[in-house]
């Protein structure tokens, strides 16, 4: 079995966010963490080559810095890392990222295909969708549990207050959840293995069947109107009053606000 994780190297939003003159995020400036759901993601990958000897490639497109992730992803069992960047992708929303991916994909053989969810940068749930769209295989969202059955796969998709348990044939692709898993950690013979590792890279020239008009920033169609960092709340108001009189403060001020 060939699985393919597509991971993402996200901002840790616990230090801040920076962001360019054209909207979209500075990511150079920012420290960076493997976004959680496609780390729930790789787990379930490495978890299925335990069992079943698959073989794991670790993919992700961003700046050079990314190839960070990849050996983190390495170090945890993966057994390939592929970089994609180059400067003409900068600034991709899904659309521009999905062709990106899909372009890379092409040029490997795959039998399962796991994307996290969504990123915590962006929270569209649309790549690992769309990418599926792109190669034309079919996808289960939201995967909860992941069991195999020879050439098919039997996901407990998570669906509002219930599951869906959905059988698809592979070539197909998954996108996990968060809560899917608890991924393992690095081992210290991991991590000196993923040091030394040569990591794949990739630009432009090595996508497959992909238009310039939907690559970067010139190629997506999301439009970002305006972007800022978390808007500080003011102190409020504070009150020091009875019990009881509390009460009816409390309720004034909600008729005020047109709550009640």
């Amino acid at each position: 079995m060939k699985i393919i994780v597509c991971i993402k190297q996200v901002p840790d939003t616990a230090g801040g966010v920076k962001f360019n003159p054209d909207g979209t995020l500075d990511r150079s400036a920012m420290l960076a963490i493997m976004n959680p759901d496609d780390k729930a993601g790789l787990e379930a990958a490495l978890r299925l080559k335990d069992e079943f000897g698959a073989e794991v490639t670790a993919i992700t497109m961003g700046l050079p810095k990314a190839e960070d992730v990849l050996r983190e992803a390495m170090a945890m069992g993966a057994d390939k890392g592929i970089l994609i960047t180059d400067r003409v992708l900068g600034g991709a929303d899904t659309w521009a990222t999905s062709q990106t991916l899909a372009g890379a994909i092409r040029n490997l053989e795959y039998d399962l295909i796991i994307t996290g969810r969504q990123a915590i940068d962006g929270d569209t749930a649309q790549v690992g969708p769309q990418l599926s769209e792109h190669l034309n295989i079919p996808v289960i969202s939201y995967a909860q549990e992941i069991k195999v059955d020879g050439d098919f796969l039997i996901i407990n998709r998570q669906y509002d207050d219930r599951y869906h348990i959905i059988k698809a044939k592979m070539p197909c692709l998954l996108t996990a959840l968060a809560e899917l898993n608890e991924p393992r950690y690095m081992t210290p013979g991991g991590i000196f293995d993923a040091c030394k590792a040569e990591i794949t890279v990739w630009g432009r020239d090595k996508l497959i069947n992909v238009k310039d008009s939907d690559l970067g920033l010139k190629g997506s169609p999301t439009q970002i109107a305006k972007a800022s960092d978390k808007v500080r709340k003011g102190a409020g108001e504070t009150v020091s009053l009875e019990p009881s009189e509390s009460i009816d403060y409390i309720v004034a001020k909600l008729k005020e606000k047109h709550v009640v």
